[in-house]
């Protein structure tokens, strides 16, 4: 029945790899059944018969498909089915589509599809390299055109040496995460998180994964040449040659003297009228074409900025290679938020808020790893009117959320665990202007933001982008690139990091790869930038976290409590912390490991939930003084709530700090009063004394004198039954124990 079944197999970084063809999803181009230990993704590959009308990109789409029933867990949701994608299986998405994209034909508009769907997990074996590697065999091995293949690992460093694919304890230990793609000669992606590491050592750990790539690469070869299939032929939208050269010797300088300006405004406003000009010349001559009239002015335009940088060494603003656009920071804008902060660069503009928030405020995850929650999340947003553009707001896209994670992901590493600083963190970054390097104003951004709100960040954060353009051999990179060099230029390396080392990358490459040449020369541009950036700009605007939080974030107490007294801290029925909540007006967050975290606006009902959790927890002491709540009035005294579930009895004697006739002429029923631990008897029972409370806390003068020892009411050896002693059903009811039981 399956005639074309094919199994290939070789050894991944100590563990088996198997990809399974000709048997499963045999109606798409190209499919491949991976497993990688336990691991197993579904590969599919597709590719439309015809190109897609008016369309001036490659229609390329991804989809890592998470699903639960790959580790044995049900959806969380109503529906109990997988909704639309994990934050982490976008950008999983993403960066498989990365490094296949430039392989692609660029004249190519036949849509593309590549589905990843993950069927099983084994948390040694990453999911994400065996869903990379299966693209790269599947897109081998079709009849999609395409200059593969391509391999992906991931690197980790654990005590000085780098890890390939390392497992999910490895992966605790390790000090970096870093995801490499490459080609038989180039390195073709590179996404990476890690705990401020030198640039040396993610150069050589982008190398190591570079190094291991390759046995991949001959794998997925082998396998072409046994099984592939020929490649289709497509309609080409490149514009003919002798089109091209008519548009660029018409409009060559008139293009050159619209993009000679550092003002992305006055540059649209220059291009508009030369692209109307070319269009009344041209349409006539080339009719039904002016999608591709418009492809040989973008051409024109690439050639401009191109010759400009190769050439002249000329940047579009008139900056050196190595030079930044103006830069300027801010604090302190929005008076009611918990933090804020302004980062300018050139014409890219962003505003970071930090709100600070109860612990319980994490983000639950529904993923297919064993990561249940975030306690730091950044968010992005990129409206249309920072680009000068009109479009409806529609949510975060793809390329949303992979800033915002790009920007998470750098300064993870800087915030203080949650022992130091017991809250949960949002960072929201707002684009209000852009023109090239977004992300990396958010990173920055995010640092003036989390200094404004008083988070005690280990140190500051700074980000970078550095762009190239290459010729043949030749090659040149420049630092803090804006849309222009972008667009037209070879390369978005971005860096985030501290003056000590990387916390992040990103690099996007519209070329097949890099050489190490240039991956250690953009790290190097990119460290000396960002430490600029730091001393100069962040550090001159604000130079240390404030030393008190915003007065309208919640203040925050945390402590740890014995695990085997959580229950009494809870209560039947949460009625114990739901009375402590109500009382001071705080939330309580209880951890199965003990932590106790205590929220609340006000610091003082804070400290006042923190001390009634510490009472609840610790048995008291003779001698500790209490803040407590009247509960019951008797004729010999008072009882008072210290605690709820712990209270004692205050004798009428030691009400006051004179003589006192009646109860009821000091305190009542839900009076607070401050009282002494004077004895706790051999039940257990506690004596207090407001009296004692007062001379020692107010310093009050007693007007009589009373017998010092501590008593409470004299009771008969023959009613040691006393109602007070019985036992209590749960309604409250007290037995008559004396009363004979009937046995009829």
């Amino acid at each position: 029945m399956f005639e074309n079944y094919k199994v290939f197999e070789t050894d991944f970084a100590g563990r088996p790899l198997k990809i399974e063809t000709g048997k499963i999803a045999q109606l798409a181009n190209g499919s491949c059944f991976v497993r990688y230990g336990d691991t197993v993704v579904n590969v599919a590959v597709t590719a439309s018969a015809k190109p897609r009308e008016g369309v001036d990109f490659f229609p390329l789409s991804v989809d890592f498909e998470e699903k639960l029933y790959a580790v044995g867990k049900i959806p969380g949701s109503f529906l109990k089915r997988e909704g639309r994608p994990t934050d982490k299986a976008i950008l999983t998405s993403r960066v498989i589509d990365r490094p296949i994209r430039p392989l692609f034909p660029k004249d190519m508009r036949n849509d593309v599809s590549v589905v990843c769907t993950v069927m099983s997990v084994d948390p040694d074996c990453s999911p994400e390299i065996a869903a990379m590697v299966g693209t790269s065999a599947a897109l081998s091995i079709s009849d999609i055109p395409w200059n593969g293949p391509i391999s992906g690992v991931s690197v980790g460093y654990i005590d000085g040496e780098y890890v390939i694919n390392p497992t999910e304890e490895q992966r605790e230990k390790s000090q970096m995460a870093v995801t490499v793609a490459s080609t038989d000669k180039l390195i073709a992606m590179i996404e990476a998180g890690a705990d401020e590491v030198s640039d040396e050592v993610m150069f050589n750990g982008i190398m190591a994964g570079h190094e291991a790539n390759q046995k991949i690469i001959e794998f997925i070869k082998g396998m072409q040449e046994e099984i592939g299939k020929a490649k289709f032929e497509y309609p080409s939208n490149e514009p003919d040659e002798e089109m091209l050269e008519a548009v660029k010797a018409f409009a060559l300088e008139d293009v050159k003297a619209a993009l000679d300006t550092d003002d992305k405004t006055v540059r649209d406003a220059r291009l508009k009228p030369v692209y109307e000009k070319v269009h009344e010349h041209f349409d006539p001559i080339y009719p039904e074409c002016e999608a591709k009239i418009d492809e040989c002015m973008y051409k024109t335009q690439k050639f401009v900025v191109r010759r400009w940088l190769l050439d002249e060494q000329k940047r579009v603003d008139g900056r050196g290679m190595d030079e930044m656009r103006p830069l300027a920071a801010e604090v302190g804008l929005l008076p009611r938020v918990h933090g804020s902060g302004m980062f300018t660069r050139g014409q890219t503009q962003v505003i970071t808020t930090a709100t600070l928030g109860p612990v319980s405020d994490q983000q639950m995850l529904d993923g297919i790893d064993n990561e249940e929650y975030k306690r730091y999340m950044h968010h992005y947003n990129f409206p249309s009117y920072s680009v000068g553009e009109t479009r409806p707001s529609r949510g975060p896209g793809r390329r949303e959320i992979g800033h915002g994670a790009l920007a998470e992901r750098a300064l993870v590493p800087v915030i203080p665990p949650v022992e130091e600083f017991p809250y949960a963190l949002r960072l929201v970054s707002e684009v209000v202007s852009s023109n090239g390097s977004t992300s990396q104003a958010s990173i920055c951004g995010s640092t003036l933001a989390l200094m404004d709100a008083g988070v005690p960040i280990k140190k500051p954060v700074a980000g970078i982008s550095c762009g190239l353009i290459t010729e043949g051999e030749r090659w040149m990179t420049m630092v803090d690139i804006q849309g222009l060099e972008d667009f037209f230029g070879d390369m978005d390396f971005k860096v985030g990091g501290t003056k000590d080392g990387i916390t992040a990358i990103q690099m996007d490459l519209k070329v097949d790869g890099l050489t190490p040449a240039i991956v250690k020369e953009a790290l190097e541009k990119t460290h000396k930038a960002r430490n600029y950036i730091i001393d100069e700009i962040i550090l001159k605007c604000i130079p240390a976290p404030r030393e008190e939080l915003s007065k309208y974030a919640p203040k925050m107490l945390s402590t740890v409590i014995p695990v085997d007294k959580i229950r009494e801290v809870i209560g039947s029925g949460g009625k114990v912390i739901q009375k402590i909540c109500a009382e001071c007006d705080v939330k309580i967050d209880i951890e199965e490991d003990g932590h106790v975290f205590i929220s609340g606006v006000d610091a003082d009902n804070c400290q006042r939930a923190m001390t009634i959790v510490d009472t609840i927890v610790k048995d008291p002491e003779v001698g500790a003084i209490y803040k407590g709540r009247v509960t019951r009035i008797m004729d010999f005294g008072a009882f008072v709530e210290i605690a709820p579930g712990k209270e004692g009895l205050v004798h009428i004697s030691r009400l006051d700090v004179k003589r006192t006739e009646k109860v009821t002429d000091v305190v009542n029923v839900d009076d607070e009063v401050i009282v002494k631990v004077i004895e706790i008897d051999d039940k257990g029972r506690l004596n207090l004394s407001r009296r004692d409370a007062l001379i020692e806390v107010e310093g009050l003068t007693p007007e009589n004198e009373i017998d010092d020892r501590p008593r409470r009411p004299r009771r008969d050896d023959h009613r040691r039954n006393d109602r007070r002693d019985a036992p209590r059903a749960s309604n409250g009811f007290i037995p008559n124990l004396n009363k004979p039981r009937n046995h009829e």
